[in-house]
């Protein structure tokens, strides 16, 4: 009637406003992180634990199944409550508790809370006229905020014991119900003595109301609280480069296009209860982080004792003053202290000041986390000492991404090295070329005079590039296949003068390479940057039978009700025929076989099955690559610093097979020894029409020798 003023509506009621948290799921189901700005995921109340509803009841509200909302009974308590200010809650059942959270007091006068009060029973009776006990429980457990970015029970359930809310421990819901009372006061991590005091309390009220034998609570309030503390983190977790990639370029434009009819503004990943359901499989993924951890820890160690004899560590010895002043000023202003700086009115000068004093901070290193005392200049040059690394993994089928590993230490070091970051990529662009020739007509065993070839440039000067280490070449001829294998830069040289630039872009367009690739000769070699992205999906193509077909990480996404949104099927297009694209995979396993990338079938990762592939060093060390096909996975992986000018001396340590191959060959190992992957480890299918003429064995035609030639500084 008004008399109280004005009150929630039905469908406010109904439809309660919560801020749900996105939800991103694996391929097989698992969570790989939320986004939200209340960490809330709703159950239903037939997914929460019973010992959690029977610990709640007999704490908070005894009579919860006999009343409408309010409990006469607790009428005079309630008051007391109103007048004093008594404790927290009072006489209120847990539906006024719900009406109270949903619909959140202001500061009141004792006059306005005695009104708010008689609101809240309105509200309860509302509550249960329109929902059934069980709902309310339900509302009640995924509105409630535990702290600790933990709001509702499914969350609370993660964080505190890293369990589902369905699988709790009468001790460990007892502790989740005891911080309804007061959960500030009650805070585990905080006030363990104290919380484990309230949590006895509560278990004692199960006693009390037959939820809980004597026997079995003198039992269980002897133990401690038992917590699994795993506060959820966006630097923590599995794939936190993948699902930052993901928020902040691909959900990001993917809302603003669409629009949430609930509130007729773009979706919000922070509150909609969005659901994206990704390609990557966690085991994968898995295995994929540790590899990068274990292959990354070893190359790094082998840096730092190197950079111990630099004399301008971490930088290579030869980069000149001027141009490391250069690099630190760049780096100086693209970093956060001096944002801050330029956010508070100081001068260029005045920030840069701030460079040079000493201060406390936490800084990575190979051990963890290590607090010091350094110059925040210092602190920058001693980033850069750390080698990054991208890997990924996808299916050539389906184009499935499986695993993402954009970096290093996601905490550290933020830039994705996947799709984000471009490097050159050196002789893992050879393959492109050799394709070229492949699909107008030549076969493995074509013979090409192993010399210098020199090509007229644009601009009319010549590009006349060297082989590894400045080797002049045999003079002798040798096959596609082992000049692949041997990433010899003659031969590849020449097959661009054969065809041109043009058409070798054109080809690695078709292929899925969208980076800007300038028509020029030296992109035979590598110069072009392209990512860790476009390069495993390029490469696929050989592995589809000739059919490229775009990455994709996407399946679909669904509201919080789990109404379909959109669905995502990735694009492909025919690049070569199927006998074509096998006879691009013979000529990349002979890499595997007996060239650059051979140490794959050693004693290390001991891989006898069929793999493609092709390695790759970019000039001075500066880039390692290695690109490895299956029949079933395709992957890819990057090696290098920061800046260019960061690198090993050596070739021996800095070349693709030494710094990004051990990766690949470390992920393959742990999928095939993992039984509940069942990769395959088949061989590459041969093409029914494949011309049986075809000679693909070409070592009868190779009689140069094998060694003396090693992964290339290419250019």
């Amino acid at each position: 009637m008004g008399t109280f003023g004005s009150l929630p509506k039905v469908d406010e009621l109904l439809n309660p406003k919560n801020n749900l948290a996105t939800v991103v799921y694996s391929g097989d189901m698992k969570v790989l992180g939320k986004y939200y700005s209340e960490n809330r995921v709703n159950v239903n109340f037939n997914q929460i634990d019973k010992d959690l509803v029977e610990a709640l009841v007999a704490t908070e509200d005894a009579r919860f199944y006999e009343h409408s909302g309010v409990d006469i009974k607790a009428l005079g308590r309630s008051f007391s409550g109103a007048f004093t200010g008594g404790s927290k809650g009072g006489g209120s059942t847990i539906t006024q508790q719900l009406a109270k959270m949903m619909f959140p007091r202001e500061k009141l006068s004792k006059p306005q809370l005695i009104i708010r009060k008689i609101k809240e029973w309105i509200i309860a009776t509302k509550l249960e006229k329109y929902y059934t006990k069980d709902e309310i429980m339900a509302l009640y457990l995924n509105k409630f905020d535990f702290l600790n970015l933990a709001v509702g029970v499914k969350s609370a359930a993660q964080i505190y014991f890293n369990r589902t809310q369905d699988s709790l421990k009468i001790e460990q819901a007892a502790m989740l119900i005891g911080m309804a009372k007061n959960p500030s006061l009650f805070n585990p991590i905080r006030h363990a003595d104290t919380t484990l005091h309230r949590r006895n309390v509560v278990m004692n009220q199960m006693v009390k109301y037959g939820y809980l034998s004597k026997q079995k609570y003198d039992s269980l309030k002897i133990l401690p609280l038992g917590l699994s503390f795993h506060p959820e983190d966006h630097n923590d977790g599995l794939a936190t480069y993948f699902r930052e990639y993901l928020r902040d370029n691909f959900l990001k434009a993917w809302c603003e296009k669409h629009i949430n009819p609930a509130t007729n503004e773009p979706y919000n990943i922070y509150k909609d209860g969005l659901k994206i359901y990704t390609t990557i499989d966690s085991r994968m993924q898995q295995h994929a982080e540790e590899s990068v951890n274990e292959h990354m820890y070893d190359l790094q160690k082998q840096f730092s004792k190197e950079c111990l004899t630099k004399k301008n560590a971490p930088f290579a010895w030869n980069v000149s003053k001027d141009e490391i002043k250069g690099i630190m000023e760049s780096s100086i202003k693209r970093s956060e202290r001096y944002r801050a700086g330029k956010k508070q009115g100081l001068s260029h000068e005045q920030i840069v000041a701030t460079f040079y004093k000493p201060v406390q901070m936490s800084v990575y290193s190979l051990r963890g986390d290590i607090d010091t005392t350094m110059t925040p200049f210092d602190s920058i040059k001693y980033y850069k000492s750390f080698l990054q690394t991208g890997f990924m993994a996808m299916e050539p089928q389906t184009g499935y991404v499986k695993a993402w590993v954009g970096g290093i230490n996601h905490k550290h070091f933020k830039y994705d090295h996947v799709k984000v970051s471009k490097r050159q990529v050196g002789s893992t662009f050879k393959p492109f070329v050799y394709a070229l020739a492949i699909d107008n007509g030549s076969s493995p065993c074509e013979q090409i005079p192993n010399v210098r070839t020199c090509i007229e440039t644009p601009d009319g000067k010549q590009w006349c590039p060297d082989n590894s280490d400045g080797l002049k070449g045999t003079g002798q001829m040798i096959t596609l296949k082992r000049a692949l294998a041997l990433s010899v830069n003659f031969v590849t040289a020449a097959l661009m003068k054969r065809y041109g630039p043009h058409a070798v872009v054109n080809l690695v367009k078709r292929m899925g390479i969208t980076s800007d690739i300038p028509e020029v000769p030296s992109i035979c070699l590598g110069t072009p940057d392209i990512n860790v992205f476009e390069m495993v999906g390029a490469n696929s193509t050989f592995a589809n039978k000739g059919t490229y077909i775009q990455p994709t990480f996407i399946t679909r996404i669904e509201d919080k009700n789990g109404k379909v949104l959109e669905e995502f099927i990735p694009n492909s297009d025919e690049v070569f025929s199927e006998e074509k694209a096998y006879v691009m995979i013979q000529l990349m396993q002979g890499v595997v076989q007996y060239g650059t990338g051979a140490r794959l079938r050693g004693s290390k990762f001991k891989l006898t099955n069929q793999i493609a592939g092709k390695t790759g060093t970019t000039q001075k060390n500066a880039d390692g690559w290695f690109i490895g096909l299956t029949p079933d996975l395709v992957a890819g992986c990057w090696v290098g610093g920061e800046d260019r000018s960061v690198h090993f001396n050596s070739i021996v340590e800095g070349q693709g097979a030494s710094m990004a191959l051990p990766i690949w060959g470390k992920f393959f190992r742990k999928i095939y020894d993992d039984k509940h992957l069942k990769v395959g480890k088949g061989d590459f299918p041969r093409p029914k029409n494949l011309d049986p003429n075809l000679e693909i064995d070409c070592s009868k035609y190779d009689n140069a020798p094998l060694d003396g030639y090693e992964e290339p500084p290419e250019f």
